[in-house]
């Protein structure tokens, strides 16, 4: 029987005018049947700290007064082998042409989408997709995006991806752990270093992970996998 793997997605910094040069995608995806044991082991981590069973894992809530607890979530992440991480990081927003393209923000946001999610894929393996709900994920691009992903890999009956749901990820702890990511890759390629307990953060995930996070991986790297898009590419 084919493994059945959950997708949990989210981004940083993705609206066009948001006076932010990065925008960062990413995603974190485990076997369906490990899912529960995970969130478990989240929540047992928070508590471990002191902190409610229900507290949500925010990437903007990293701070001096926590900066263990999310240590700590950083390490469960890489100790668990169940956990894997892909990023697509583009590094300036503001070289892009959308217009030379013929297609619009909202078209490239969903376009990065298909290239972040497409290396994941592998088409002996069933997938569930979840997307954090946001006002640019109406039912119509959820749908497109089920559509070209499914046709890409050949697979029309829709055997290989199951479905693309949105979800609210204050009710699911692994696509606030994929936020938590997202933030650290976004913020070293902002080159930002003003946070103490961010900066650890990113000390953290480079020394972990053998990486320095500003580049592109080889597309077999299954830890951290990274792809650094740049303007001029193909949208």
């Amino acid at each position: 029987m084919s493994e059945i793997i959950n997708i949990y997605c989210d981004e940083s910094c993705h609206l066009e005018h948001d006076r932010q040069a990065a925008m960062v995608l990413g995603a974190v995806w485990c076997p369906a049947d490990k899912v529960r044991g995970v969130h478990e082991r989240i929540r047992e981590i928070k508590q471990r700290h002191g902190l409610s069973r229900w507290l949500e894992i925010k990437w903007t809530s990293v701070s001096k007064s926590k900066a263990q607890f999310y240590l700590d979530l950083l390490d469960y992440f890489f100790d668990d082998n169940d956990l894997h991480f892909r990023a697509l990081i583009i590094p300036d927003k503001s070289k892009l042409d959308h217009e030379a393209y013929h297609h619009t923000h909202d078209a490239f946001y969903y376009k990065m989408y298909f290239n972040l999610l497409k290396i994941i894929i592998d088409p002996a393996c069933h997938y569930n997709i979840y997307l954090d709900i946001k006002d640019t994920w109406g039912r119509k691009k959820v749908a497109r995006l089920l559509d070209v992903l499914s046709n890409d890999k050949y697979d029309f009956s829709r055997q290989i991806i199951r479905k693309v749901q949105t979800v609210r990820s204050h009710e699911i702890e692994l696509v606030q752990l994929a936020d938590l990511l997202i933030g650290v890759i976004s913020y070293v390629n902002r080159g930002l270093t003003t946070n103490e307990a961010k900066v650890q953060m990113v000390k953290r995930m480079q020394q972990r992970s053998g990486r320095l996070l500003t580049h592109t991986t080889l597309p077999r790297a299954s830890k951290v996998n990274l792809f650094r898009w740049h303007a001029g590419e193909v949208e």
